[in-house]
């Protein structure tokens, strides 16, 4: 059976290496490497053609993708400051951003980003140009709600706890609603 809620989309970081056809003009054409994030190797194949068509006179027709790889974290279990530049374009016109995210992985930060553009500015998918993902020191980090979180003695509120009383002690029924103050 289908779930009713859709999986999120989990973006993986792939290397692609693409290249004109060789000609009798241009035996050896140029190698042009693009790091993408996208949900599958479709995706980000397709996304490779998009950029090198608008960035160089390379269309897909014309061209031949050398290699795809896909690119593993080299401490997934660290958590990071990670600083994401993207142009994406709204309904009034294209826009540059900087945006600050923590996350253990890049593609995780990119996911983040990309719900985060989803969310405040109806940004989609296809308008957004993830432009370069970089991991931020401590001590240059910009954004205050990245700010809070690196205070080294950082502790939660824990409200509305309610007491465990012992198992032989417990009733399933009670005259009164639990204190959940202190």
């Amino acid at each position: 059976m289908l779930s009713p809620f859709p999986l999120p989309l989990q973006f993986h970081e792939y290397q692609v290496v693409g290249r004109k056809l060789p000609s009798e003009k241009d035996a050896a054409p140029k190698l042009y490497r693009m790091r993408i994030f996208a949900p599958n190797v479709v995706v980000a194949k397709s996304r490779f053609w998009y950029f090198l068509k608008k960035l160089r006179k390379v269309k897909k027709a014309a061209g031949e993708i050398v290699s795809v790889n896909e690119i593993f974290e080299k401490r997934p279990e660290q958590i990071k400051n990670f600083g994401i530049w993207i142009r994406y374009d709204s309904r009034s016109g294209t826009h540059n951003m900087y945006k600050e995210y923590r996350a253990m992985t890049r593609a995780e930060a990119v996911e983040t980003c990309y719900q985060d553009m989803a969310a405040r500015h109806r940004a989609r998918f296809s308008s957004i140009q993830i432009m370069r993902v970089a991991e931020v020191k401590a001590a240059d980090v910009r954004r205050q709600y990245i700010k809070q979180l690196l205070v080294p003695k950082l502790a939660f509120p824990l409200p509305h706890r309610i007491q465990r009383v012992d198992k032989n002690q417990r009733r399933l029924f009670i005259a009164k609603r639990p204190a959940t103050f202190y």
